[in-house]
């Protein structure tokens, strides 16, 4: 029987995953499914190498039986699947798209010449930003076309914003927990923005899923907390706006500068909570300075503890932009980004 879509990406199906990608990916699907019902069909490519190519000859396998193919692998993956479906679609001749999660791909491509060919054979390949875009045409690609990150959440009413200038300002990160999400940066901010003061300007809640490769890393930086800092374990996706909602603000100073649009920057506008962020490369495709946020230089400390010493002393900063984001939250709804998709 032929099916109208199949979706190869990175589901983790029995697995309790909240990266970005596996969240993205499933999101995606879910859409799929309440628009086309059982003509969608799912490839996991979570696991072992073993399981990874099974995933690949199942998805040649769904060339013949599927009209459309939407991938959404990462950095390794991309280099497997890319060229196999573009290989095969030479007799298939069906519609391949690769939706793109996070902004790596333009740097990742570069020399890689087979790749590269292998990807301008897509039909679609959806970018997160604008500055991608940018990129990848001014590495000839023709089939570019800017989808941002999206999620499916309740956005607050107005009413339900919650607002505070009284000290201490309770901020939060909401991401991987791991260096280069800049954990550390704004750990160190804080202890020493409270220490100079001789008193808690600020309380820390860091929340997200602890990276396998660094939980010792992690553990070794939990003995050391101040009682002002704590660790808050992991949020449920779909629970994110009820947790976010009572904060001053999100910090998400990110190591990463290729970072696409951040789904946990989604998560505070949604719950109506402005951000300081670190200046990534697209960093204004999602924040609007003074409007949704603040920035400050990448991977520079020293401005992100002198952003916060400001807002500090003028807290109305915050609260003046948090209208603001709930009003920016609907430029990333699904059923408006998923439009874009063409099926």
């Amino acid at each position: 029987m032929k099916r109208k879509i199949c979706i190869c990406g990175h589901f983790g199906f029995g697995q309790n995953l909240l990266n970005g990608q596996t969240v993205k990916t499933k999101i995606m699907y879910e859409w799929l499914s309440n628009k086309f019902g059982d003509e969608v069909v799912t490839i996991d490519t979570h696991g072992s190498k073993t399981k990874q190519i099974v995933a690949v000859l199942k998805s040649i396998k769904m060339l013949r039986r599927c009209e459309n193919i939407i991938i959404l692998p990462a950095h390794n993956g991309i280099k497997i699947f890319a060229p196999i479906l573009a290989f095969f679609n030479q007799i298939y001749k069906r519609k391949l798209q690769y939706v793109v999660i996070g902004g790596w791909l333009p740097d990742f491509i570069k020399n890689k010449k087979f790749l590269t060919k292998s990807l301008k054979k897509f039909s679609t390949i959806y970018v997160e930003t604008k500055i991608m875009k940018r990129h990848l045409l001014e590495q000839n690609f023709e089939n570019i076309q800017v989808m941002p990150n999206c999620k499916n959440l309740q956005v607050l009413s107005k009413d339900e914003m919650l607002c505070s200038n009284e000290k201490p300002f309770k901020i939060c990160t909401f991401s991987r927990v791991m260096r280069e999400k800049g954990i550390a940066d704004i750990v160190e901010s804080i202890r020493e923005i409270n220490q100079q003061a001789d008193a808690i300007i600020y309380e820390l809640d860091i929340y997200g899923q602890i990276d396998i490769g660094q939980q010792e890393w992690f553990e070794n930086l939990s003995r050391e907390l101040p009682s002002y800092i704590k660790y808050k374990g992991q949020v449920a996706f779909d629970k994110s706006v009820e947790v976010l909602k009572g904060y001053f603000l999100l910090v998400f100073p990110t190591r990463f500068y290729t970072e696409g649009i951040p789904g946990t920057i989604i998560d505070a506008y949604a719950a109506g909570v402005p951000v300081v962020a670190s200046r990534w490369e697209s960093f204004e495709d999602i924040v609007e300075e003074g409007v949704t946020g603040f920035g400050y230089e990448f991977d520079n400390i020293s401005e992100l503890k002198n952003k916060l010493l400001e807002i500090a002393e003028n807290p109305l900063s915050i609260n003046n932009m948090k209208e603001n984001c709930l009003i920016k939250a609907n430029d990333y709804e699904v059923d408006r980004v998923f439009a874009d998709l063409v099926i």
